[in-house]
């Protein structure tokens, strides 16, 4: 009776879930909706590419420039290898440098954001002045001047361009997090928890973080929606992944001179990554909006 019972209420706890899976999904933008659909394509192409492709990306597999097939969809290009293979193979690698970048990002900045917020006095004024002048520069060029100090053995190293999103982001998320952790740290149970003099990391870990997780959330959607659009970019401009690896943004540049022979060749991996890109920004929009927050607000 009792394993009876337990399975009856586990059954429960399972409907019940699913009933208000069902009514997020029904409640939630039609943006949302659309964006979670393609990345969860992105997401399934890139976990495939991952353990199988057609053709080894490397591979020499025909005569360059043949055109499209059957068997080479997105055609040949001119190193005689197969594109769709080399597409799919990307996916994982242009989402895992996204995602590993922003989320280094984020954690960075919020650290710093939130301990300023809480501490105030020299510290917060050192913080801004380091954010501000961080975020004065554009991100593209402060993406390839951290490219260009690090130097020629370390650039194109996945390691280096997940440091260079994080760079990127972390002064901006640091101001959001400061902001939010500055109204926070006004509550009467922060004021306790800094009476009885417990350690900063403690307050910021117990009392401010959970209260300021919110607005950091939406903060690594919105990031990650244009992590690929810098990646890309790098790539595009020689400061991507080392070749032979398949990133999109490399692979556009490897041929865009053959746009008006083999115009497929340049545009696979640019519909690639223009897909991801707007899945990703609907997506977390639609995030931004059902926690209450505008995207202009939170990418300002």
């Amino acid at each position: 009776m009792a394993d009876a019972s337990a399975t009856t209420m586990a059954r429960a706890g399972a409907e019940s879930r699913l009933t208000r899976a069902r009514r997020f999904w029904s409640a939630a933008p039609s943006a949302f909706r659309i964006g979670a659909i393609i990345l969860a394509i992105h997401i399934l192409l890139a976990l495939i590419g991952w353990v199988w492709t057609p053709y080894d990306y490397v591979a020499r597999v025909g005569i360059p420039l043949s055109g499209m097939s059957w068997e080479h969809p997105f055609g040949i290009d001119q190193n005689a290898r197969d594109i769709f293979s080399r597409v799919l193979y990307g996916g994982h690698i242009v989402i895992l440098l996204s995602v590993s970048g922003t989320l280094l990002g984020v954690v960075v900045g919020a650290a710093l954001g939130l301990t300023s917020g809480y501490l105030g006095g020299w510290f917060d004024e050192a913080m801004m002045r380091l954010f501000d002048a961080f975020n004065s520069i554009p991100f593209l060029v402060l993406a390839l001047l951290a490219s260009a100090v690090a130097g020629p053995v370390a650039s194109g190293e996945p390691l280096l361009l997940v440091g260079v999103v994080a760079l990127v982001y972390a002064p901006r998320v640091g101001r959001i997090a400061r902001g939010a952790a500055q109204t926070v740290a006004i509550q009467d149970y922060v004021m306790v928890a800094r009476l009885r003099r417990e350690r900063v990391r403690d307050v910021v870990r117990r009392e401010i973080l959970p209260n300021c997780s919110g607005p950091l959330l939406v903060e690594f959607a919105l990031r990650a929606g244009y992590a690929p659009v810098l990646i890309g970019s790098l790539g595009f401009l020689g400061f991507g992944v080392r070749a032979p690896l398949p990133e999109w943004g490399r692979m556009i540049a490897e041929n865009r001179n053959l746009i008006f022979t083999t115009p497929e060749a340049l545009l696979a991996p640019g519909i690639a990554l223009a897909t991801l890109v707007v899945g990703l920004n609907l997506f977390t929009d639609g995030i931004a909006r059902l926690i209450g927050r505008s995207t202009p607000h939170a990418g300002a």
